[in-house]
Formats: C-alpha cells, structure tokens, sequence
C-alpha cells in the first residue's frame, strides 16, 4: 500500500470523468489540484460531501485550483448521481481503483466489529508543481469542505 506524505510527488494519475473527459494530472501543470476521494455514490455522507464540494466550488475556483472528486463508482454511476442530486462538478470514474490504490486510500476498514477493504473518505492537496501539499483525512463529512479551503488557503499563503 502507498503511503504518500506531504512533499511527495503526486502519483500520476488518468481517470475518466461523468462529462466524457479524461484528466491527467499533468493538464494542471501550474495550478493546484484538490482531489477527493469518497466511497460511493446516493449514500448520505458521500452526497452531502459532494453537494458542500459544489457549493464551494466558486471559492476554489476564485483561488486557482481545479477540484476533482473521485471513487470507484462507474462513469453510468456519476451521471445519474450527478444528475439527481444537481451537482455541478465532473466526478473521476476508478472502478478499477488504479488512482485509489496509487493515493494509498483503499484500506482495511473496520464497522460494526466486522473488517474490510474499502475507501478512506480523504483529500490531497497538490500544488502546481505536483507536489503533495497536504493529506485531509475526512472524520467527519460536516464541514470537510470547509477545511480542505482552509487548508488550501493555508498552502497558498506559503
């Protein structure tokens, strides 16, 4: 499993987006990149985060950087989740969870007593030299937006 720190490169990355794109990281050379990675798509957490991602994604936009949600839902998936719930964002489609598992956020994860593998809700921060700027580990969906733009901010005023 990858664990990636703050300073590292940003694994290169090709996913395929809910609009028909592909994006690379390479397309945002200079600019920062925030991705987000959530667990599944019409689940509450995973809705409510994506609708706060949306609604804040003028902000992100007015500082330069190019948001990206992604999970291992399908690009059918994202266009009928992004549709019914109106969201304004393209979501990265990792069915294969080759950009999951090169972010090191497939994990083992424990609920009610029983052990699995399955997504970390977490946000990279990369910067426009593609470099890994911070690491927002999601405990809670409330408010997560809110923190990656903190932190956001907090990388740019370096």
């Amino acid at each position: 499993m990858t664990e990636l720190k703050i300073g590292d490169a940003a694994p290169d990355f090709a996913v395929e987006r809910d609009d028909g794109t592909t994006v690379s990281l390479a397309d945002f050379k200079g600019q920062p990149v925030v991705v987000y990675f959530y667990p599944k798509d019409n689940t509450p957490g995973c809705t409510t985060e994506n609708k706060d991602f949306c609604v804040m994604s003028d902000a992100f936009a007015q500082r330069g950087a190019v948001l990206l949600g992604v999970s291992p839902d399908t690009v059918a998936t994202h266009q009928k989740f992004r549709a019914k719930h109106e969201l304004n964002l393209p979501l990265g489609a990792d069915p294969e969870r080759k950009m999951i598992e090169a972010f090191g956020v497939w994990q083992l994860k424990k609920l009610y007593g029983k052990e699995f593998m399955g997504l970390v809700r977490t946000s990279f921060i990369i910067d426009g030299n593609g470099k890994i700027a911070r690491i927002i580990r999601a405990t809670k969906v409330a408010g997560h937006a809110e923190k990656v733009l903190a932190e956001l901010d907090a990388v740019l005023a370096q």
